[in-house]
């Protein structure tokens, strides 16, 4: 199967290249090692790359000026936004020049009454949220980390509120990208619908930097609900727990989040985050509406979940308290590491259709208690979609070849239930055998498509495919 290769392209920036680069940026062009060094890792296991160079552009044109000076000279540019990848989408494979799209950071246009926003690529979603606030508005894609928008719309991401309100294919209403011959193409306008030619707005979100480098995105935002309540409930088993969550979303209820952590999960969340949750399979919910509908449906999940084993729900009505579940929540990966100091962590998702949820879950609960791998089990389950995370000894290659045997055989069960091999962390660097054992033949047409954007290979080369 392909793998990730390595290119002639790699080699150090000849200096006429970084002169042409200052011409641009001044002193916002960084060649020093840890600069580099930073921008050539990820969250995840993955080995550090460095690029060759470090780009901070404040602006789309200024993003284009330097793909046109890239691609004159046959150098790859590997988009970056806060680094919170899981696949390795942002190691330089091939050296390059690493575009830091972090400074362009600015809140360009809310259109209150269109309910949509218009922000540069490196704005967070922390701080477009903090700008919303007085304004009654928000924007509800949660991936957990401070992502920026950019890398969300480039990973298309979704997290802990896709249930209710989607992902980010469903989220963007347009992108300002720039192309890899240093065309600026804005994918569409403001509308809330078109059927004016090719979506390249959607061609776009899950690209992970492989086709065109987003400059801005154009955001659908919701009002904030009139009541918020969140809850935990442990249940005796995770079939209890998994069922609950299949029940209450073929009902209907319109949850705006559900999440799983199962008993490895909340030993951890609870040392990490100094909590005292019980330490059995839990779900954490989620309410958004006015009162009255809240009301109603916290009482159909409550009776469902007394039903399958589910304990008392404590709540969490305040807004700080729920801050501080959701904080805990988001920090489940780092309190994963935290069951093993100095350890390396591989993260890894699935999604599967929600009738098959319980039977992926269990059998890979059953994999994994078969290692002496700290292994917890999280899960955006409300869509089907959930996490491993693998708390390695990085120096163990045992452990590493072990983790690669379960992270096959929970991606070959996900998708003999005709799931996917990732529900939100993309394909990067760790999934690319499984793209092709998903798509088949349509990984040649996603090369195809690469190859007529892209001829010389230079944009995030080495990710999601190989290019023969």
């Amino acid at each position: 199967m392909d793998q990730p290769q390595g290119s002639a392209f790699a080699r150090p920036l000849a200096p006429a290249v970084v002169s042409e680069l200052r011409e641009v940026l001044g002193g916002r062009l960084q060649l020093s090692e840890a600069i580099r060094q930073q921008h050539g890792s990820c969250e995840a296991h993955f080995e550090t790359m460095p690029p060759d160079a470090v780009a901070f552009p404040h602006s789309t044109e200024e993003t284009a000026r330097l793909v046109q000076i890239c691609a004159r000279h046959a150098i790859p540019v590997i988009p970056y936004g806060a680094g919170s990848s899981l696949e390795g989408q942002v190691v330089a494979t091939t050296g390059g020049l690493c575009i830091d799209l972090s400074e362009m950071n600015r809140i360009v246009a809310v259109h209150a009454a269109d309910l949509d926003c218009t922000v540069q690529a490196g704005v967070t979603r922390e701080q477009l949220n903090e700008y919303l606030r007085d304004q009654g508005l928000f924007f509800p894609i949660d991936p957990g980390a401070n992502a920026t928008i950019g890398g969300m719309a480039a990973t298309r991401a979704s997290g802990t509120n896709a249930v209710r309100y989607g992902t980010m294919r469903d989220a963007v209403l347009s992108l300002t990208a720039v192309m890899p011959d240093g065309r600026i193409v804005r994918t569409a306008r403001r509308a809330r619908k078109s059927s004016a030619g090719y979506d390249l707005t959607r061609l776009l979100i899950g690209s992970e930097g492989t086709l065109g480098i987003i400059t801005e995105v154009t955001l659908r935002l919701h009002g904030i609900p009139d009541a918020i309540s969140s809850a935990v409930c442990a249940f005796d088993t995770l079939q209890g727990a998994v069922d609950t969550v299949i029940t209450a979303i073929q009902l209907g209820v319109p949850v705006a989040r559900i999440e799983l952590v199962d008993e490895v999960g909340i030993g951890a969340i609870n040392s990490y985050a100094k909590l005292d949750l019980e330490e059995k399979p839990t779900l954490f919910f989620e309410f958004h509406g006015t009162k009255a509908s809240v009301d109603e449906q916290v009482e159909i999940v409550r009776e469902i979940a007394i039903d399958l084993g589910g304990g008392e729900f404590v709540w969490s009505n305040l807004s700080e308290e729920r801050s501080r579940l959701w904080k805990a929540r988001h920090q489940a990966y780092y309190a994963g590491l935290s069951l093993r100091p100095g350890s390396t962590g591989w993260a890894t998702d699935v999604c599967v259709p929600i009738s098959r949820l319980a039977d992926c879950i269990l059998e890979t609960r059953a994999d994994l208690d078969t290692t002496q791998i700290p292994t917890p089990i999280v899960g955006h389950v409300g869509d089907g979609n959930f996490h491993v995370l693998f708390v390695l000894d990085p120096a163990s290659e045992e452990e590493a070849a072990e983790a690669a045997r379960l992270n096959d055989r929970l991606v070959a069960r996900a998708l003999a239930m005709d799931g996917t091999c990732t529900g939100e962390h993309g394909i990067g660097l760790g999934k690319q055998q499984w793209l092709i054992e998903e798509h088949g033949p349509g990984v040649d047409i996603m090369r195809l498509i690469k190859r007529a954007l892209d001829p010389g290979n230079l944009f995030n080369p080495g990710k999601i495919f190989a290019m023969p």
